[in-house]
């Protein structure tokens, strides 16, 4: 079976998106399984930057791209993007779970209000309303796709739901924010004529393909540490980024899944808040943010950063059968006279190899480091990409060494390396397809 998961091992940001259009060249469709418009995926084509956060990075490559009935759909923004690709020429050859969850504006209006009400234990969330929308869908009360095409079921649904939205604005969080039929009627409506013709069922053309031969792409959102149940929580995303969320979110089995690749940062970060043992409080974590560019997508905001962290990527490895790892932006370290690869975590005198579920006891872990070598700064990106047309082994021998030293704490080996932004600047170690 032809088929591929690409998931994201830290806390997101890791370059998936450039990882998914690398890897789409050689796959015939496509697949967003979880998350919504709460991530940004940016891919480097030439001269042009394309950013999305909900269609599959693999449109660029001009393939079938489906989103699947485990995102949260913002109509307004996929909206959007439909229109700013084909503004660019871009064939959009789209199909939407018709079973996937809408987000809509009320979901927006609670996601802020909810977290100014939290204050100092807020959770640092992109306030897209994603949250509200899963916590609906959850609790069978959400609006699904195939709801808005039908003017009965949409009218009943809205009946039921505005109501009671409105009695939390009021009565819970004391808000003079309104909840009107009239107007989340018209923003449906309204964008039911603009995506009906993209709406189908995914999980059947998914399976089809499948028994067809045809090479799958499952694309995640978000990473491993921002799982809801596997992550920091409650510090986390409310949806299921690892591997496993991507039978659930497209609706295949288990049995169909054939690879399962592993995306992380030469170094890590993190946005929001939430622990983050090997953060960098300095001029070395200063420097690795503005030349790696490190703020958010969707929201622009800074990037905490830090060295790697091995305990991190065992466990990364571990939740999610990884098989192999793609690992990006090395040409951020590039110039550092030393890198550091956290190995473990110190916690009241003991060591600790695995990642722990106490937020308490991670708070307070100590990370225990190897010094490593760094390698030179290439300062041009036309050098890094004259890097990446040389062969693995021509690379300087200190970048092979940290590169090696990953791939032993993870077990597994490293099937792609990215020294910058672009397509060409990528060395593929092993092809997935």
């Amino acid at each position: 079976m032809p088929t591929a998961v690409i998931v994201g091992g830290q806390f997101g940001d890791c370059g998936k998106g450039k990882i998914v259009d690398y890897y789409a060249k050689d796959a015939d469709i496509v697949v967003r399984f979880q998350g919504g418009s709460n991530a940004g995926h940016t891919v480097v084509v030439g001269d042009e930057t394309f950013k999305f956060h909900l269609i599959p990075s693999g449109v660029i490559q001009n393939k079938r791209v489906i989103i699947g009935n485990g995102v949260v759909v913002d109509l307004e923004v996929l909206n959007k993007e439909i229109e700013t690709l084909k503004s660019k020429g871009k064939n959009v050859d789209l199909l939407i779970s018709d079973r996937a969850n809408i987000v809509l504006p009320f979901h927006k209006t609670l996601d802020g209000i909810e977290e100014t009400f939290r204050g100092k234990s807020e959770v640092g969330t992109t306030r897209r309303g994603i949250g509200p929308t899963y916590t609906d869908k959850v609790a069978r009360s959400g609006l699904r796709v195939i709801d808005i095409l039908d003017d009965d079921v949409l009218n009943q649904k809205l009946d039921e739901l505005i109501p009671i939205k409105q009695r939390i604005l009021r009565d819970v969080f004391q808000s003079k924010e309104t909840v009107s039929k009239g107007n989340i009627l018209s923003y449906c409506l309204k964008y039911r004529e603009k995506i009906k013709d993209y709406v189908g069922d995914a999980s059947l053309e998914i399976d089809q393909a499948i028994k067809q031969k045809k090479k799958i792409l499952f694309e995640g959102a978000q990473g491993t540490l921002l799982d809801i149940d596997h992550g920091t929580y409650p510090y986390v995303t409310s949806s299921n980024p690892v591997a496993g969320g991507a039978c659930i979110g497209a609706g295949i089995g288990p049995k169909k899944i054939d690879t399962v690749i592993g995306v992380l940062k030469g170094y890590i970060t993190r946005v929001g808040a939430g622990p983050l043992p090997t953060e960098l409080k300095d001029h070395t974590g200063d420097r690795i943010r503005e030349k790696g560019k490190e703020f958010g997508t969707t929201t622009g905001r800074p990037r905490r950063c830090g060295w790697f962290d091995g305990v991190i990527l065992r466990y990364a490895v571990r939740v999610n059968s990884l098989d192999g790892l793609a690992i990006t932006k090395l040409d951020v370290l590039g110039g550092l006279e030393k890198v550091k690869i956290c190995t473990a975590y110190k916690f009241n005198g003991k060591i600790l190899n695995e990642f722990p579920a106490s937020l308490k006891v991670l708070e307070r872990c100590e990370p225990v480091y190897e010094e490593l070598d760094g390698w030179p700064d290439f300062t041009e990106e036309e050098e890094w990409k004259k890097i990446a047309k040389k062969r693995y082994v021509d690379l300087p021998k200190e970048l092979k060494i940290y590169l090696e030293r990953i791939e032993k704490i993870a077990g597994i080996p490293i099937y792609l390396i990215s020294v910058g932004p672009e397509r060409e600047s990528t060395i593929c170690l092993k092809k997935i397809f």
